[in-house]
């Protein structure tokens, strides 16, 4: 019998009731004392769990090596001999140890000396950015541009409010205009009109109040205004950048472009540029009230500016680049679409972020029906529209137009959602009698952007050469 601590015949030998395990007698309590488990199995133990066994006490021999001095001296050496070499070793470890804990310390200080650098970086950059002109004079007339969610000016917020509260009264309550295209009116659209290529690259076209005046633009870094019952261009506007989105405020033509920079033109003459943006600029959107734009960008920023006095009001960063960018019908909330698949609703007095919904890919467009409770959006490359109902945060409905989807336009009415991709121009509407959608019109004619005309009466399309075609009742 072996003692299971010692490894050597115990003098006083116990068993373990619970183990079966064989212990000296008074190792094995000292370590009960200590532990109160079992060394061998760690279950535990007590001493009551211990049972004594009999057996015969022999005397073991002393070994042989150990019969003389010499070689009790030479058993002595060859001890220590063992514990100075076990010493050495553990001066190797202690060192070692002490070499690693020091590289540990070193790599610490100098990550935390990195991001002492990159956090100054930072607020410098922010510092630089607070103090980027428009048109060489600081933004705000001197005023430091707001940055990181900060509010909108004092005058814009009850600009913003005077809105809201003036359009959401009157939404729901107001009747489909009597001059307003009929179902059986757009499913007899057909091309009646098409234009000469006039730019490459043409991304957008943007149609104005009046329904006769299309804003285009293309990668050569002109945009031009073409007059839709003339069918030519009316004026060109040299832009310096290839333009990626455009729009009507009014009288004013509105373009962004890819060098960062948002530029509006009145009667064929700028009157401001704003240079926000440290990359592309994405989309445009225009505030109910006609007196705010907002530009998203590859910067992860989205930016308002003030029309009325041309200056930059507010910009806020975002943790994705965006690519599109809409204003609810009312006024109060913003909506930008990003690279990470989602579309954020922010409040347009604070900038706080209101809502997201997932899209599962990168956004394409996006964009709000006049009943103020629908979001269209379509995904980059996909062939459906996905419709969210604002009151319940959720999505309602799955629109498949049979063809990759790059722009969508709600008309007036809030009724029908046109559509437009390479493999042609498609319209569904929405029946409040029946609350059955249908798809009253399918053409092949090929496009980039679709924008409603005077009445939707007719649909104005874009094609990636420039080429404007439009589609009406023959």
């Amino acid at each position: 019998m072996l003692c299971a601590i010692s490894g050597e015949a115990p003098q006083v030998p116990v068993a373990s009731a619970k183990s079966g395990n064989i212990f000296e007698k008074r190792l094995i309590e000292a370590y009960i004392s200590e532990h109160g488990k079992d060394p061998v199995t760690n279950e535990d133990l007590t001493k009551e769990d211990l049972v004594e066994l009999k057996s015969s006490r022999t005397v073991r021999p002393r070994p042989p090596t150990l019969t003389s001095i010499p070689s009790l001296l030479s058993v002595f050496q060859n001890e220590w001999d063992a514990l100075a070499l076990e010493t050495h070793t553990l001066r190797q470890h202690l060192t070692q140890t002490r070499q690693e804990l020091s590289r540990a310390l070193y790599e610490h200080d100098a990550a935390v000396r990195v991001i002492a650098r990159l956090s100054r970086e930072r607020d410098e950059a922010r510092e630089a950015l607070s103090r980027i002109t428009v048109n060489g004079v600081p933004a705000s007339n001197g005023d430091t541009m707001q940055v990181d969610g900060q509010e909108l000016p004092a005058h814009l917020v009850a600009k913003v409010e005077a809105t809201q509260e003036k359009l959401s009264k009157t939404r729901r309550k107001r009747a489909v205009p009597e001059d307003w295209a009929t179902p059986g009116d757009i499913a007899n659209f057909t091309p009646t009109q098409k234009s000469k290529p006039l730019y490459t690259g043409a991304r957008a076209i943007s149609v104005d109040g009046s329904g006769d005046l299309a804003l285009i633009g293309g990668s050569d870094g002109i945009a031009g205004v073409f007059s839709i019952s003339q069918n030519k261009l009316v004026q060109e506007l040299p832009v310096g950048s290839p333009v990626t989105d455009t729009l009507w405020a009014g009288s004013k033509a509105i373009v962004g472009t890819s060098s960062g920079t948002v530029k509006a033109y009145e009667n064929g003459v700028e009157v401001s540029s704003f240079s926000g943006h440290a990359g592309a600029v994405t989309a445009l959107a225009l505030h109910p009230s006609g007196d705010i734009l907002a530009s998203v960008g590859v910067d992860k920023t989205y930016i308002f500016y003030d029309l009325t006095s041309s200056v930059q009001a507010l910009q806020i960063a975002t943790d994705s680049a965006l690519h599109t960018a809409r204003f609810h019908p009312d006024g109060h909330l913003f909506a930008a679409g990003g690279a990470d698949g989602q579309i954020k609703l922010y409040e347009m007095k604070t900038g706080a972020n209101a809502a997201n919904f997932d899209a599962a890919g990168p956004l394409k467009v996006i964009e709000f029906s006049e009943n103020g409770i629908w979001l269209a959006a379509a995904v980059n490359g996909s062939t459906s529209v996905l419709i969210w109902d604002l009151r319940k945060s959720s999505q309602i409905k799955t629109l498949e137009t049979g063809g990759q989807v790059t722009s969508i336009r709600w008309d007036y009415t809030g009724q029908y959602l046109a559509t437009a991709g390479p493999t042609g121009v498609a319209v569904q509407q929405y029946s409040k009698s029946s609350k059955e959608w249908s798809e009253p019109l399918r053409s092949a004619v090929p496009a980039v952007s679709v924008d409603w005309g005077s009445s939707a009466q007719d649909l104005v399309s874009l094609d990636g050469n420039g080429v404007i075609t439009v589609l009406a009742s023959a």
